[in-house]
């Protein structure tokens, strides 16, 4: 077997729409750097994701210097939207609880509205220090997490992919693999370990950061979304749901709270502490 070693890095600024691949960035103690610091919510104030509104996978956003974000999508025109001011927090409903964000300019709204076709907003995530703890259940006090599902970082791996392919040949539905890791919507991904290892990794180094592994990460109707049309399928959750069932998850990933921040790079060594 080959060294660990990161493969890929990704940072998704806008929750449930699609985001960048840099060479390296940095790992704060609520994710990676500019990781989910930004979402759409509808009228009443609940948080959009791909799970009603696939179409947001054909959206992208990237980083555009000092938390500065570009949006494009198809037939759209790219738009630079800038953080917003300190103002009124507004509080939007994220899986059922209440989260404190800062509403981002109405240009950005009406681009995203007209690309959705429904009214939204785009909100922000001012300071993710103290807005949103993360799950009690696997969380050490003081953990506080950014936009994402509910945990700061998510690693996958290249070996645990490729398994999960083969899985899908042997299936009923052969025809919707291969399934590419973008279906999953990674921070971290790692080449060079055995199928599954990263289920028991506790302790994470790489780069200059250190993690600890929480808990799985259980999957969701939006790792059944081509993340290239936005159509939908019934793979990878038919065979997680018969070869990875963990507790009531069906498990691909492991979810990461950092202990230490630093930069993490792709190349860098992935070393498991326990």
């Amino acid at each position: 077997m080959s060294k660990l070693h990161v493969e890929a890095l990704h940072v998704h600024p806008v929750k449930s729409v699609a985001g960048s691949a840099p060479d390296e960035v940095a790992v704060e103690p609520w994710g990676l750097a500019g990781d989910r610091r930004w979402a759409l919510i509808d009228p009443g104030g609940t948080v959009l994701t791909q799970r009603r509104h696939a179409r947001l996978a054909l959206a992208a956003a990237r980083p555009a210097g000092g938390g500065r974000i570009a949006v494009t999508a198809p037939d759209m025109t790219e738009l630079v939207v800038e953080v917003p001011e300190s103002g009124p927090l507004e509080p939007v409903s994220l899986f059922g609880k209440k989260v404190d964000t800062v509403v981002a300019a109405g240009a950005a709204a009406d681009w995203f509205s007209a690309f959705l076709g429904v009214p939204v907003r785009l909100v922000h995530m001012d300071d993710p220090a103290v807005r949103r703890p993360v799950d009690p259940d696997y969380a050490l006090p003081g953990e506080t997490v950014s936009l994402a599902d509910g945990y700061p970082v998510l690693l996958t791996t290249a070996a645990s992919l490729d398994a999960l392919n083969s899985l899908i040949a042997q299936g009923d539905h052969p025809e919707e693999g291969p399934l590419p890791m973008d279906r999953f919507r990674p921070n971290i991904v790692v080449a060079g370990a055995e199928a599954w290892a990263e289920d028991d990794w506790r302790r994470v180094a790489i780069g200059d950061a250190l993690f600890r592994g929480a808990r799985e990460c259980g999957r969701c109707t939006v790792t059944t979304t081509d993340q290239r049309t936005g159509e939908r399928g019934r793979e990878p959750l038919k065979t997680l749901a018969r070869h990875r069932r963990i507790g009531r998850s069906l498990a691909f990933g492991r979810l990461l709270v950092p202990l230490r921040t630093g930069t993490v790079r792709v190349g860098d060594e992935v070393r498991v502490l326990d």
